[in-house]
């Protein structure tokens, strides 16, 4: 019981710090909002032969590989925040408080998880102008999909931000796992027509199966073998990152 008040006490303490400088979140979700005006509209000629001939089954393939981006990107990053913290002092008279150091680690990654979920749902609402259309029952699947992505992308970033205690290490780190990340997940455009090895290699891409998935959902298909195996895959991943970045968490403010 003292565990889930201490996150919640943190989680409270920072969500107000976020609403406090709210341009955060209209920062993470300008970069999507721009993909999603200025690049969708390129998909349709570019998907045809993969059999898509109408902008809504355009924007459903794009716009669940969109906010795999933005949970993806949206947390890896979010470790600059904690080395000013760190700087500041913040984490060091912590050491003092009776808080848990895991709810301290939690309650900021459920922040991270909250801010997701608001930018996901803006992106999805402005696809609906677009003429996308998901069932509801999916679309809340494939945000538990795009909120495990968040957790563990958020506290690996804040495990690691523990580690090397520098932005200068943490930006080229950060941006080294990305960009593979990026390319080998299928996020903007499908790898069916990969060739073969790209496609060999991107099966051991998590995200991957967590794109595929997602899209899956966004056309309806709840049953397909992708939306459980992305969820088993992501769900593991998930309690590894939240377990090791909980022991730098408590090994820094102990």
């Amino acid at each position: 019981m003292k565990f889930l008040r201490d996150c919640w006490l943190i989680f409270q303490r920072q969500i107000q710090l976020l609403l406090r400088n709210p341009i955060w979140v209209f920062v993470g979700i300008f970069q999507p909002v721009m993909y999603l005006l200025l690049f969708a509209p390129l998909l349709k000629p570019a998907l045809s032969p993969l059999g898509v001939t109408t902008d809504a089954e355009a924007y459903r393939v794009f716009v669940p590989g969109l906010l795999v981006l933005l949970a993806i990107f949206g947390g890896l990053f979010q470790g600059f925040g904690l080395i000013a913290e760190l700087r500041a002092g913040v984490i060091e008279r912590s050491r003092v408080t009776p808080v848990s150091r895991f709810a301290l680690l939690l309650g900021r990654s459920l922040r991270d998880v909250v801010s997701l979920i608001v930018q996901a749902g803006i992106i999805t609402i402005l696809a609906l102008f677009f003429d996308l259309r998901v069932f509801i029952g999916d679309l809340l699947l494939a945000y538990l999909m795009l909120a495990l992505i968040a957790l563990m992308t958020s506290t690996l970033s804040y495990g690691v931000a523990l580690a090397v205690k520098s932005e200068d290490a943490l930006a080229p780190l950060m941006n080294t796992v990305a960009q593979p990340v990026l390319l080998l997940s299928g996020i903007l455009l499908p790898l069916q027509f990969a060739p073969a090895w790209l496609g060999d290699v991107a099966k051991w891409n998590p995200f991957s199966w967590a794109v595929d998935g997602t899209r899956a959902l966004f056309a309806g298909d709840v049953g397909n073998d992708k939306v459980w195996q992305g969820l088993l895959i992501v769900a593991v991943l998930t309690v590894l990152a939240v377990w090791w970045a909980a022991r730098e968490f408590a090994r820094s403010v102990r």
